[in-house]
């Protein structure tokens, strides 16, 4: 019984075998001539007209074919045709099929289809059991409004993905794409770029070394030494985003945007830019080490802020900048709360515990106004509003500070030096007088409704009072210590920015040393190639949910428009 058993499994085996086997030999039918004793090309039968060959779930039509039966092999000739189920059809004047290894050779003027795409090339090969084909014959390939040209090229049919090693363009209505490592997904038109790869659409140039670019919408992500130009800007950073429909880009670690026409330069961690194309008002937003640099007569004005946007034409833009505001330029450095700057009107606003330093000058008060002088492009004038307070430290004395305080200061500038000064309401005066030896003569006090300045090297070289003056002139063993500084005196020379490197506050400095840290690692990750994006991944499973929906609403419009 047991033998029985193990006889009847055997039989079963054996058939399955065979049937297996034979599911694996080519087939071919429907062939309006025959022959068989194979004088054409020995061990071949030959078959010619409409012939149809069948292995597999691959379907060949030709006009002619050489069947080599024992080897398992076809060659056809004349209108070849080779139909994968719904997923490819490939037509070609000559084609070869290995029924062993599935492999199919074909050429002669080749289309390959898909549902997506279709290429053209002269030569293609298929491998049916890997669902991979290949050619390295100069191709063709139209997908929607894309048309990609290449030398050579793979084609993964499961993934729905084009690669291609070598020189590829893509091309369309929008943009072009050129690079030498592309992988290109035909139902979605999402193209991964690796390698030195520029991206043009419409104006703007795009280069990267590592990217994912969505043909249909126009967005990019980049992440590897790219550089976006827009007109008259132009973004790099660790990781750029595009949107092209939107005027929307955005950079993640070491950004840095140049505006060409402004001569402007912007860094910062983080950065926003939207673009309206019809209006041409722009608008920038930096965080995390937030920097602009704009090019002030062969000198450079940096400012930080916690937060900077700059908005508005190039003819009228407008920077704002918010928490701990700070700038810096050779004659010149100050803090703030918060910054307004035009530069139609040339007018910037200092607001919130202004202070600023010009030369060995110390101004403080509730809000300051600087104005330029758009043809000269240097500072013009001054205003100081509400509480203004001027210091300088006596350069000669050892702990003496010349003061002037009153309600508004106004002040005039000459080659970006402070020349004249008014004090205007209250005015008050506290400074170290000397002879023109530099010889001590003694400290001047004096309360008066205005006061005029004129400065030469940034000292005191005549003063004038009006109305109401009350003015003395004391010996320094007369004038006592307490009295020598007015009400609301701060010396906050500890405070001064002295560089361009004290511009940061030390919160910014530590994050930029965290993110430095963050971006080395990315930079990396950068080095291979980007992984697949999760819009890519579900492509089509999302489009079939939006046509479920599409389809459920016209369901209900039918129902409806039938009950009226």
């Amino acid at each position: 019984m047991k033998n029985t058993f193990f006889y009847i499994a055997f039989l079963m085996l054996t058939v399955t075998f065979s049937l297996a086997q034979e599911k694996k030999k080519i087939i071919i039918e429907n062939s309006d001539f025959v022959d068989m004793n194979q004088t054409e090309i020995p061990g071949a039968i030959v078959f010619t007209g409409n012939v149809r060959i069948i292995h597999n779930g691959v379907k060949m039509f030709c006009n002619k074919a050489y069947h080599f039966k024992d080897e398992n092999y076809v060659k056809a000739f004349g209108n070849v045709q080779m139909n994968q189920g719904d997923t490819i059809t490939m037509n070609s004047r000559y084609a070869e099929y290995n029924g062993n290894e599935e492999l199919a050779y074909a050429t002669g003027d080749v289309i390959l289809r898909s549902p997506e795409s279709t290429l053209t090339t002269d030569t293609v090969y298929f491998d049916k059991k890997n669902q991979q084909a290949f050619y390295n014959s100069f191709g063709t390939i139209r997908n929607k409004e894309n048309t990609l040209k290449s030398k050579s090229g793979h084609y993964y049919i499961d993934q729905k993905k084009y690669k291609f090693t070598t020189a590829v363009t893509v091309t369309n209505p929008e943009s072009t794409i050129k690079t030498n490592n592309l992988d290109y997904y035909e139902n979605s038109g999402h193209a991964y770029v690796f390698g030195p790869s520029t991206i043009i659409n419409k104006g703007n140039v795009i280069y990267t070394e590592n990217g994912f670019y969505d043909t249909t919408n126009n967005i990019g992500k980049l992440s590897k030494n790219s550089i976006i130009s827009l007109d008259n800007k132009i973004i790099e950073g660790d990781d750029l985003y595009y949107d092209k429909n939107r005027n929307y880009s955005r950079g993640i670690n070491n950004v840095k945007i140049t505006d060409t026409i402004n001569n402007v330069i912007a860094t910062g961690h983080y950065a926003e830019l939207y673009r309206n194309a019809a209006t041409q008002k722009d608008s920038m937003i930096l965080t995390k080490k937030a920097l602009v640099k704009t090019l002030v007569e062969k000198d450079t004005m940096y400012m930080h802020g916690k937060k900077i946007i700059v908005s508005g034409p190039k003819d009228n833009r407008v920077i704002r900048a918010f928490n701990n505001v700070r700038f810096y330029k050779t004659d010149m450095s100050g803090k703030c709360d918060s910054l307004w700057s035009n530069n139609k009107s040339e007018l910037t606003k200092l607001i919130g515990r202004p202070i600023l330093w010009n030369n060995d000058n110390q101004m403080t008060g509730d809000v300051m106004h600087l104005i330029g002088n758009n043809k000269t492009e240097q500072l013009d004038s001054l205003k100081v509003l509400n509480n203004a307070f001027i210091i300088q430290k006596d350069s000669l004395s050892k702990n003496g500070f010349n003061q002037i305080k009153g309600q508004n200061l106004y002040g005039k500038f000459f080659n970006n030096r402070l020349k004249e000064v008014d004090v205007v309401k209250n005015a008050e005066v506290i400074y170290y007088m000397y002879n023109d030896a530099n010889e001590f003569i003694g400290i001047n006090k004096t309360v008066c409704s205005k006061i005029n300045l004129e400065l030469e090297e940034n000292k005191i070289d005549a003063i004038t009072f009006f109305t109401k003056t009350d003015s003395h002139i004391y010996p320094e063993s007369e004038f006592p210590e307490n009295a020598r500084k007015l009400r609301g005196f701060l010396w906050r020379g500890d405070e001064r920015i002295l560089s361009k490197d004290d511009i940061f506050p030390e919160e910014e400095i530590a994050l930029d040393d965290k993110i430095q840290i963050e971006a080395k690692k990315k930079a990396i990750e950068a080095e291979k190639p980007m992984e697949i994006q999760k819009e890519t991944l579900e492509y089509d499973s999302k489009n079939k949910k939006e046509e479920k929906k599409s389809d459920k609403k016209l369901d209900v419009k039918k129902v409806m428009s039938k009950s009226n």
